[in-house]
């Protein structure tokens, strides 16, 4: 893929300062760039790099101020940041725009592809499958019985989804991720045993969702495991049976849901939190990594940490007298030294009176 400054200029609404007519054709950070690559600056610590990269086109905010000559062809914006993150959107969507379907693949006679679709070698879709147009299913995917995919979905090599699962418009799922396993119902039994509860639920994934590797979403064991529009979920974690993930929920890796609980909207939820099940989080809520969550959280916008989890405060100020316990235990040590010293002398007072 090659551009120029020109092409770039138009897409960006910018204004050129150099030679229109330089191309480049791939993506660098400035302090690494080379001839033909295209970079940006908006942070004023690399602005020294402004005059000594290879790039050929740099895009820079209209006010910055030159103080040395550059070699590479400008393209001023308004925001430098903010139009290279849509020049990294469109470079990502001409990059995996496929379209077709490969063979070997299998297409059972009774699902129903939308247009532009492509679909990868060694896929399988199953019967009664939906897609909708512009799908991407890479390699190796399993999309089974009764599945429904909106339109714009991208499902990453390796994405397996259960039956019955729903997903909607914009939803891109990355490689290893399986969508719709049993949930982890198991009845104890007299003699010890747990007795398998069948799971005939479903997963409900809506519109503009993000799922990163290697992450699970369990179906319900009656009912939907629902992960709401535009939820952004990262790799390595595990949602459990008859969850409900509320909008704009972003939730970092390696984080477990248990099952039944609610998380409300916009929560943020750090790494490694684990999270009982059965229970609710209130809207707005930011829970620090590694914190449990073990109770409801009720009041909306507030922040969590430590396990179990404690207002993030609160636990700040816990956390300046446990690290301080060494010291006071230290003086304790000396106070019993003193106290016990000093016990004769009171006892022997105590005597002559």
């Amino acid at each position: 893929m090659q551009f120029t400054a020109r092409d770039i200029s138009f897409l960006l609404n910018g204004t050129i300062e150099g030679d229109a007519s330089a191309t480049v054709n791939r993506l660098a950070k400035i302090e690494e760039a080379t001839e033909g690559a295209l970079s940006f600056l908006a942070n004023p610590k690399y602005e020294s790099f402004l005059y000594t990269t290879q790039a050929s086109v740099v895009i820079v905010n209209k006010d910055q101020v030159l103080t040395e000559p550059v070699t590479a062809t400008l393209v001023r914006v308004d925001n430098a940041y903010s139009s290279f993150a849509v020049l990294l959107e469109k470079y990502n969507s001409i990059k995996l725009n496929k379209i077709g379907i490969e063979q070997p693949s299998f297409i059972h006679p009774t699902a129903k592809v939308g247009e532009d679709a492509y679909i990868g070698a060694f896929a399988y879709i199953g019967p009664n499958v939906t897609m909708g147009d512009n799908c991407k299913i890479y390699p190796n995917c399993f999309i089974a019985d009764n599945v429904t995919l909106g339109n714009n979905v991208t499902l990453f090599p390796g994405v397996t989804i259960y039956f019955d699962c729903e997903l909607g418009n914009n939803v891109i799922i990355h490689s290893g991720t399986i969508i719709g396993a049993d949930g982890f119902g198991f009845a104890p039994q007299p003699d010890g045993s747990y007795q398998k509860i069948a799971q005939i639920g479903n997963v409900v994934i809506e519109d503009d969702v993000e799922i990163g590797s290697n992450t699970t979403v369990d179906r319900a064991t009656m009912g939907s495991t629902i992960i709401r529009k535009g939820v952004k979920l990262d790799n390595l974690i595990q949602i459990a049976h008859n969850v409900e993930i509320g909008i704009n929920t972003v939730v970092a890796a390696q984080t477990g849901i248990s099952g039944s609980t609610k998380i409300g909207e916009r929560v943020i939820l750090g790494g490694q939190v684990g999270v009982v099940g059965h229970i609710n989080v209130a809207n707005g809520s930011q829970v620090q990594a590694q914190s449990g969550i073990s109770r409801n959280i009720i009041d909306e916008g507030k922040k969590w940490m430590g396990s179990p989890a404690t207002g993030y405060s609160d636990h700040m100020r816990a956390q300046v007298v446990i690290n301080r316990l060494p010291t006071l235990e230290k003086r304790i040590e000396e106070l019993e030294k003193i106290i016990k010293s000093l016990t004769p002398a009171l006892s022997k007072g105590e005597g002559d009176n």
